[in-house]
């Protein structure tokens, strides 16, 4: 295993949730984080914005750098990897976390949240892996790390909400792809999914309030596992979709209760597993 120690992290979605938990993970070890998002003033149910970020980045010992970016944009995510390169000298690390979410059937959702979805969740991780690989191919022991789950075409993931199915199965299958082709550049390329639902500003607002973070696991779970995955050799961990229990007690962490956001409670499973 390798230290994140001045690696370079470029953290989509990284104001808040999972994106921020991993870059204040890496940050203890002295990483450099780009805090890649949009959120540059603070919102009325979502937590953080770009500039707290860097903040709460730099109070435990990284480098941070706030880029506000709507990943949508070529030339936000083109100019958002320029500025990190311009600060930091290059890129060892890319996490594709940020997603947009709508479960509703086919007659019910709205095309523009159909959009939103296909434009972040596989638009914007297919452009900002395809912004970042010429650096990572410069990169010691590159990364990219998809937050997207296994492939499993069992219907019961499409019957009810297709549009978010497809769109998380997209970012899926840049891992798929991309870790076959740029494996002759020694870049792996790895997708990450949690066995649970995770508690985050997503599942209190979308599916179930304090009730659902109750039965959910803190972030750190997943961000435990991504720590062991991006400190793997590159060359020798690609194109795996990790489950993130599986991985951690694979490792030998078998003591999972300490994750649990209130451990008398059953554990709600996530999506796609």
């Amino acid at each position: 295993m390798t230290s994140l120690k001045e690696k370079t992290l470029f953290i989509t979605g990284a104001s808040r949730g999972i994106g921020k938990a991993i870059a204040l993970k890496a940050a203890r070890e002295g990483a450099n984080i780009a805090v890649v998002a949009k959120t540059k003033e603070p919102h009325p149910n979502l937590p953080g914005t770009v500039y707290t970020a860097v903040k709460d980045i730099k109070s435990v010992g990284g480098n941070a750098l706030p880029v506000i970016t709507d990943i949508r944009f070529e030339d936000q995510v083109k100019n958002a990897v320029e500025a990190t390169v311009d600060e930091f000298g290059g890129i060892d690390i890319l996490i594709n976390n940020a997603s947009a979410i709508n479960l509703s059937p086919t007659l019910e959702i709205e095309m523009k949240r159909y959009d939103l979805m296909f434009s972040v969740n596989v638009r914007g991780t297919f452009l900002c892996s395809k912004l970042c690989v010429p650096y990572l191919k410069k990169a010691e022991n590159p990364h990219i790390l998809n937050l997207s789950p296994p492939l499993n075409l069992d219907p019961k993931w499409f019957k009810n909400n297709l549009a978010y199915t497809m769109t998380k199965y997209g970012m899926s299958m840049c891992v798929l792809g991309m870790a076959e082709e740029f494996k002759k550049d020694g870049i792996a390329v790895n997708a990450l999914w949690p066995r649970t639902s995770i508690a985050t500003a997503a599942v209190r607002n979308l599916l179930g309030g304090e009730s659902a973070i109750k039965h959910s696991r803190k972030p750190e779970i997943v961000v435990d596992a991504a720590y062991i995955i991006l400190t793997k050799p590159s060359i020798e961990c690609t194109g795996n979709f990790f489950i993130d229990e599986d991985l951690l007690i694979e490792h030998g962490i078998t003591d999972l209760d300490k994750y649990s956001v209130d451990s008398g409670s059953t554990l709600y499973p996530d999506f796609f597993l």
